[in-house]
């Protein structure tokens, strides 16, 4: 069943944004009657298209499908494609914020104007891909970051992936369980520097190795991810 967050809720009655009706009525081109659910401040709802097809509540669905602990993905600018890609699957596996920095191997440079024009696009993308896996929130996508504003991002446990790191692997910092939220860094194209892998290690992140391969950017997004979603459901 399709899913949507709705912009306001009153009197029974779902507002939604013009884009999604537009995907009601000319994309999944729903009739009087049909349902779909849709979601208001983390709530759930079963609802029915009337006439003109307004959106009425029908049913409140019990269900929380967020994890239990915070991700923060932590992640230098690339070029769009890859950039689509990532925020895709962050969102699809539950991250809770994405912070955009620029970093010194990032090829990508975005002035104000861009940066803008890119936001909402990437709010689109994690909107989407939360009604696609049926999460309760869309996760945050903040304003690019310079990269020693990293050290002030608030986190229990805060990771840096590292292809230098070898023998420190992640699963020795998820096992005790004893923290409420975790971030994570990867660097762009290229990984970080030394240099910056330094500043985070002397300023309380723990380098850690991904396994002996080399992985692309977005794999190592997804990879780290999927190792915390994993983790976090495990012991729920």
């Amino acid at each position: 069943m399709q899913r949507y967050f709705a912009k306001n809720i009153e009197d029974n009655k779902i507002t939604l944004s013009n884009s999604d009706m537009h995907h009601i009525k000319n994309v999944m081109r729903m009739k009087e009657n049909d349902k779909v659910e849709v979601v208001y401040d983390k709530k759930t709802y079963l609802c029915n298209l009337h006439n003109n097809l307004e959106l009425h509540i029908d049913t409140v669905i019990n269900e929380d499908k967020e994890l239990p602990k915070e991700i923060i993905a932590i992640i230098g600018l690339v070029k769009e494609q890859k950039m689509d890609l990532v925020l895709q699957k962050l969102t699809e596996l539950g991250v809770s914020k994405i912070i955009p920095v620029n970093m010194e191997r990032s090829i990508v440079k975005l002035d104000t104007k861009k940066e803008d024009k890119k936001l909402i696009r990437w709010n689109t993308i994690c909107k989407e891909a939360s009604e696609q896996s049926k999460r309760n929130t869309i996760p945050i996508v903040t304003n690019v970051i310079n990269f020693k504003d990293i050290i002030n991002i608030e986190a229990d446990l805060k990771l840096c992936c590292s292809v230098s790191e070898k023998d420190n692997i992640i699963s020795n910092y998820l096992s005790n369980n004893n923290y409420n939220s975790v971030s994570f860094v990867i660097g762009p194209e290229g990984g970080l520097t030394l240099k910056e892998e330094n500043y985070l290690k002397e300023n309380n992140y723990n380098l850690v190795s991904l396994g002996s391969l080399v992985f692309r950017m977005e794999t190592a997004c997804i990879y780290m991810a999927s190792i915390l979603n994993y983790e976090i459901n495990k012991n729920r």
